[in-house]
């Protein structure tokens, strides 16, 4: 067994991580705040926008949220409501249905994008510079790996 604690250096890293992750994304949650949009609401539109047809599975779109059904629902009722995403029944199979992004919706996110984009570039491309993305790249992708490789092991 390999050591019980993380060193100093490894501590620093781990803590760093952790804390900003919360501050990065409240700092991308309010750049986007003005469009009525929250990050849930923003990846749930550029998800469906690069989808066929601009339109997924309910249960492919919960699992590349990472949410349950019920976590799903609860994303897209008020998404429906505001007409930015629709339901829609699959007509080969009736236990089948789709989340669509409707034409409001691909509006909506065509108006916030520009000012979620220039979030990013602001509070995590920018500080990182060019090199710091192609160690972001190449670190992130690693633990990508690992992690993909113990789901199949």
């Amino acid at each position: 067994m390999g050591r019980l604690w993380l060193t100093p250096r490894e501590q620093t890293a781990w803590r760093t991580f952790i804390n900003t992750l919360p501050e990065l994304n409240a700092a991308f949650e309010a750049d986007i705040a003005p469009h009525g949009l929250t990050m849930g609401d923003y990846e749930v539109l550029v998800l469906l926008s690069e989808a066929a047809g601009t339109r997924l599975r309910m249960c492919d779109l919960a699992a590349a949220l990472r949410l349950s059904p019920s976590g799903l629902t609860r994303r897209l009722d008020g998404m429906v409501r505001n007409g930015w995403v629709s339901r829609v029944a699959c007509s080969g199979d009736r236990r089948v249905m789709y989340a669509m992004l409707t034409t409001q919706g691909s509006k909506k996110m065509e108006s916030a994008a520009p000012d979620h984009v220039a979030s990013v570039r602001r509070h995590f491309i920018q500080p990182l510079g060019s090199d710091g993305i192609n160690q972001m790249c190449d670190l992130f992708g690693a633990v990508k790996s690992h992690l993909e490789e113990s789901r199949s092991a």
